[in-house]
């Protein structure tokens, strides 16, 4: 089941989402400062681009201090608005009874596209 629902996530929007995550991150990365925001959108793009069957875990190091700090600018940088795309994208998506499986994974990304850091993708358990 999370076969088809990764296939058909993949055809109704996913796959533009997921290239949008890789090309910022690319971008991000040209420059020494931007790298840490770009590896993360890159880790974001590969969550997008196959989320079901996947979640977002906390790392070992999620309440350290330099992640909180990141987060913080994470989200006056740009986190705000990722995030408000796929709140957008979820509300789309629940308005029919098909699509409310991914509004529902749009809703988790959007936590992930907020604080980012301290966080890993692994399959769910």
């Amino acid at each position: 089941m999370k076969f088809i629902g990764n296939i058909l996530w993949l055809v109704l929007g996913g796959l533009l989402v997921s290239l949008y995550y890789f090309i910022v991150g690319l971008l991000f990365c040209i420059t020494i400062i931007g790298i840490p925001f770009g590896l993360q959108l890159i880790k974001m793009g590969q969550f997008a681009l196959w989320p079901f069957g996947n979640e977002a875990q906390s790392d070992t190091n999620d309440g350290g201090c330099l992640s909180i700090l990141m987060n913080i600018v994470w989200i006056l940088v740009g986190g705000i608005e990722i995030a408000a795309i796929h709140v957008t994208f979820g509300l789309f998506c629940c308005l029919t009874i098909v699509g409310i499986p991914f509004g529902v994974q749009h809703f988790k990304m959007t936590i992930l596209a907020l604080v980012p850091f301290g966080k890993k993708i692994g399959p769910r358990n």
